[in-house]
């Protein structure tokens, strides 16, 4: 019986580790588009969407988790190549249908939206997102009390604020952000007096949830490093020693490189992720216990991983008047990730297996070669540009 059945527990794990690398990140993680809306007392108000005008032009959404997902993937890659005043040529036939489709509502009637500019910086790190600024604006009366704004989940999620400017006084008001999802139009910003800050409790859960879902669903490279934490062992002391360590330095880098202290280009914190991801394999392979270079090796990997969270919170947006409580939250949200995957993974085998003579041959070492072998590939795709 355990001849047969450890094959197929083998073959199942080599399944579900392919599966992963299926999903990979080798191309762009498809990001909600920021949206801000300044509104003048002078009778004008401008919006700038930061969005992926390669995601637009193909039609890539909210649905595809990695752009590889797309059945246009192809001619997404062929985009985000293209040189700035190329992309701009291409996306100027999108103008009608991108004012048409996104909508502008002061006090309930839809304001008329004109293209006055496109930034598009030239192409760069090609596995990150480039992201394109397109400005809008228009004429209005100062008599109008509200604004909203709808923005079709066939162009993606996205997250908007509004700024109230005084420029008389040389003043003006930020609005929290609002994140919309599933098609939906935002609440109305008020525009007749200062805007009031959200609930502490409603920042708090925003942020969590946006944590927790960098990790589950959409972080499969730091779920592979937890995985590769877990594989060392089951018992929980260096299991907590592991993710004790992940978890400060992570949080470390993470404040440091949201309050603008430091900050490292995506084409090397990728990569250097990527490598942490194949290095923690492979030590599994050759290590049986926790050693304390194991703890160093965990803590700067978790500095790299840190900054790469920060990325991700910088496209999300902070509160300006709750950033610590933010900032707290998000971490937070990324902590429960990171048990949850624990969790699932201790269910899934440890709990079932780990007695067994054949649980480091099988799943140890086997899991850890299949992670090693992710992550190196990983850090090549990562490096060639």
């Amino acid at each position: 019986m355990k001849n047969i059945f450890c094959p197929a527990l083998l073959r199942s794990l080599c399944f579900i580790c392919l599966f992963i690398s299926g999903g990979s990140a080798l191309a762009d993680i498809v990001k909600p588009a920021l949206v801000e809306i300044s509104v003048n007392t002078n009778g004008t108000y401008q919006l700038e969407v930061r969005a992926s005008i390669e995601a637009l032009l193909t039609g890539i959404n909210a649905r595809y988790k990695n752009t590889l997902d797309a059945p246009n993937a192809a001619e997404y890659d062929e985009l985000r190549v293209l040189p700035a005043e190329a992309l701009l040529q291409a996306f100027k036939p999108f103008h009608t249908r991108f004012t048409r489709e996104v909508k502008l509502f002061f006090d309930g009637q839809q304001a008329p939206l004109t293209i006055s500019r496109v930034d598009i910086p030239e192409p760069g790190y090609t596995k990150v997102p480039r992201i394109s600024v397109i400005y809008l604006e228009g004429n209005i009366t100062r008599s109008i009390e509200n604004v909203s704004w709808y923005y079709p989940a066939r162009f993606g999620d996205n997250a908007v604020r509004v700024r109230q400017v005084d420029e008389t006084n040389n003043k003006w008001h930020w609005s929290d952000w609002q994140w919309l999802r599933r098609d939906q139009q935002s609440e109305s910003f008020s525009l007749t007096e200062v805007f009031t800050a959200r609930p502490v409790t409603s920042v708090i859960v925003t942020y969590i949830i946006a944590g927790f879902e960098h990790i589950l669903p959409k972080g499969l490279d730091h779920i592979l490093f937890i995985l590769g934490i877990f594989l060392l062992s089951v018992k929980m002391r260096p299991l907590l020693w592991q993710v004790t360590m992940f978890t400060l330095a992570h949080s470390i880098t993470l404040g440091l490189s949201m309050a603008d202290v430091i900050s490292l280009p995506s084409s090397i914190v990728e990569p250097l992720i990527a490598l942490s991801i194949a290095y923690i394999g492979v030590e599994n392979i050759f290590a049986r216990s926790l050693h304390k270079s194991r703890l160093i090796i965990v803590f700067c990997f978790g500095l790299l991983h840190g900054m790469g969270f920060a990325s991700v919170l910088s496209d999300f947006g902070m509160p300006d008047d709750a950033f610590i409580t933010a900032l707290i939250s998000f971490n937070i949200g990324v902590e429960f990730g990171q048990l949850a995957v624990i969790t699932l993974a201790f269910l899934a085998v440890g709990l079932w297996f780990s007695n067994k003579s054949w649980y480091r041959q099988v799943i140890v070492r086997a899991g850890s070669l299949f992670i090693a072998i992710i992550g190196m590939y990983w850090t090549w795709d990562r490096i060639v540009v």
